[in-house]
């Protein structure tokens, strides 16, 4: 059963919210992923949201971009934690997603993470699970050695070069 619900409003937040999905695919966390539009289809929201914690949710990761009104909206009804991707915008670069998502009401928390910042929000999404999963711990703090070993690796071929050949 998913643990993670990921949505989105449209196809074309794909390729970030994608790396949501990469992280729990590495960690071994079964989600869910859907494409619904708040402000378009708001019956098959109202629906999503309503029914998540029945399906087995634990945490939802929603991305939007603009008036994002998503992520705010599933956590008025979503009773457990809600994270929220602000989607990188033409106009504004990103900026009305991330006020939008990060300015909520009291209340009505949403975690946020940086503009198309998918795979962030896939680790704390496991984070969130980790609390109470031993393994998921265990993997988390695996996944941290893998990139602390991948700075010394890069800076040992840094120091190899000489600096300028790098």
């Amino acid at each position: 059963m998913a643990k993670v619900g990921i949505v989105m409003g449209s196809d074309s937040d794909m390729p970030v919210m994608s790396k949501a999905a990469d992280i729990l695919e590495k960690l071994g966390i079964e989600y869910e992923m859907r494409i619904i539009s708040a402000h378009r289809e708001p019956d098959v929201f109202f629906e999503y949201a309503r029914t998540a914690e029945e399906k087995g949710l634990k945490v939802i990761i929603a991305g939007a971009g603009m008036a994002a009104h998503l992520p705010g909206m599933c956590a008025a009804i979503f009773p457990m934690p809600v994270i929220g991707i602000p989607m990188h915008t033409a106009s504004l670069g990103g900026r009305d997603s991330l006020y939008s998502i990060v300015q909520m009401p009291s209340g009505i928390p949403v975690a946020t993470v940086a503009i198309n910042g998918g795979a962030n929000a896939g680790l704390l999404a496991a984070k969130i699970l980790a609390v109470s999963d031993e393994e998921l711990l265990k993997k988390l703090k695996a996944y941290s050695r893998e990139l602390k070993e991948q700075v010394e690796a890069k800076d040992a071929r840094l120091q190899e070069a000489g600096y300028k050949n790098y």
